[in-house]
């Protein structure tokens, strides 16, 4: 446990967020497998606080239903009127007493790619300084719209924060800039809020002027600086989002490759949070890692492939297919157009090839499923081979009903499967096949009408048709030769 554990995090993210346009809450937005508030919460959570707390407001019921889901320890406290960041502030408070001892760590709920690395830095030089309050900031090529951070010519202590509509023209030249990110002395914060004034272009309890009551009680105020000024960028409209989406994208690459994984185009390769790699494991270009995706050592995805919630075996081959909740076997060889969909699990070696779905089905070792088939519902033993176009009819109108073939099986193509049925071990089926009835092991099955050849069909029925001509010709052919 860190010594800088704080005695709370407040997490503020009660506002309507309205340059979204968007009817989903703006922490609700989500880049590379998270919502925003989840990226900050996952930074927050590096902290180990005794108390976790979200100011909710716009939307709350479904900000705090989300939040249930994604971190079952936090607390909220609910904003019910936006009348500041002092004001949320004081919601948090109240719901954990009123004030607390040691240090309150506050932190904006859409800045996604603040690390925990930063925020422990941050914890770190608020206790070593003894400071009141220390305010994270960072130097910003256009501070247009943040709060500028004015410091003392002498000593360079932090003597105030200026809103950017409050700001005169020579504090808007200023580069500093506020993150909204503090940490707080959590008594001395309980009691500067109580003096917080709204005598500002907005009428609302700044958190910022908090800074200047506590300077002015002779406290100290002190600053960390970020090291990279994207981490306190906040997500106001969707272009903002997407620009947070590459940097968090591009983070989470870099820390793969570097890693030992191998991106052959970053620029078209795009990762959730919570994708795992094992070394040697290549990732071609224009693929999607979602979810709880693992690759393991030398597995190879790509080009062109959508894989959520699927583990990919050590040197397993997985090409232009869409894959939820699969899992492919060591050196398995999945693809080109392939589709898996929740349940499949495919064993060592084995192949589903070109245009071939799989639902809910076990894919037996060196088994092979090489193209235009569905296989739902089904378990199918070691070193079979399904014939082209095969679909497993697993579904009478009502329910799904279950299919077994067994090991070492050779099933013709355009066979159809009635569910519930088997295939003994060593069994065949011909082509053409329905088959509704189990075939015992090492039995040929053979389900297909007799085929009769009406002889002059043609002839009778399509007279002075091209096909009519043809046949024609073709029956005069001996005696022309003569």
């Amino acid at each position: 446990m860190s010594a800088n554990r704080p005695a709370a995090v407040v997490v503020l993210a009660a506002g309507e967020g309205t340059r979204m346009k968007s009817a989903t809450p703006k922490v609700l937005h989500e880049i590379c497998g998270r919502s925003l508030v989840g990226h900050v919460l996952a930074a927050a959570g590096e902290l180990e606080p005794e108390n976790l707390v979200v100011v909710v407001g716009h939307a709350r019921e479904k900000v705090t239903e989300h939040l249930t889901r994604v971190e079952p320890g936090v607390r909220t406290a609910v904003q019910a009127e936006q009348k500041g960041t002092g004001h949320a502030v004081r919601m948090a408070l109240e719901e954990l007493g009123g004030s607390i001892d040691g240090t309150v760590v506050v932190v904006c709920g859409d800045t996604p790619l603040l690390a925990g690395e930063t925020l422990r830095r941050l914890a770190a030089t608020h206790a070593e300084d003894g400071n009141a309050v220390t305010v994270l900031t960072a130097e910003v090529p256009d501070a247009t719209g943040y709060g500028r951070i004015v410091r003392d010519d002498a000593t360079g202590a932090v003597t105030a924060i200026v809103e950017h509509k409050d700001a005169d023209e020579g504090q808007r030249a200023i580069k500093e800039i506020n993150s909204g990110v503090f940490a707080f002395d959590g008594q001395l914060l309980a009691d500067a809020l109580k003096k917080v004034r709204t005598d500002n272009s907005q009428g609302e309890e700044y958190l910022t002027d908090v800074l200047g009551i506590l300077r002015e009680a002779g406290h100290r105020v002190g600053a960390s600086v970020a090291g990279d000024h994207r981490e306190i960028a906040g997500i106001n409209n969707r272009v903002q989002l997407a620009e947070a989406r590459r940097i968090l994208n591009d983070r989470l690459l870099t820390e793969a490759m570097l890693a030992g994984v191998t991106i052959v185009d970053p620029a078209t390769t795009w990762v959730d949070v919570t994708v795992t790699f094992e070394r040697d494991a290549i990732v071609q270009p224009g693929t999607q890692l979602l979810g709880a995706t693992h690759l393991e050592e030398g597995a190879e995805v790509g080009p062109h492939s959508r894989l959520k919630d699927t583990r990919v075996g050590a040197g397993a081959r997985v090409d232009n297919t869409v894959s939820d909740g699969a899992v492919v076997g060591p050196q398995a060889s999945v693809g080109p157009f392939a589709y898996l969909r929740p349940g499949t699990r495919l064993g060592l070696k084995s192949k589903v090839g070109t245009f071939v779905e799989t639902k809910n089905a076990a894919v037996g070792e060196g088994t092979k499923v090489p193209h235009l088939s569905y296989v739902g519902d089904a378990t199918i033993g070691a070193y079979t081979n399904i014939g082209a176009a095969s679909v497993f009819v697993n579904y009478d109108g009502q329910d799904k009903h279950h299919t077994t073939v067994g090991s070492h099986c050779r099933t013709g193509s355009d066979n159809m499967f009635v569910a519930p049925v088997t295939i003994g071990d060593g069994a065949y089926t011909a082509a053409g096949s329905v088959i509704t009835k189990d075939v015992p092991p090492g039995s040929l099955a053979v389900a297909r009408g007799q085929q009769r050849n009406i002889e002059g069909w043609v002839a009778r029925k399509r007279p002075g048709s091209a096909a009519a001509k043809a046949a024609e010709a073709t029956s005069r052919e001996p005696e022309d030769q003569g």
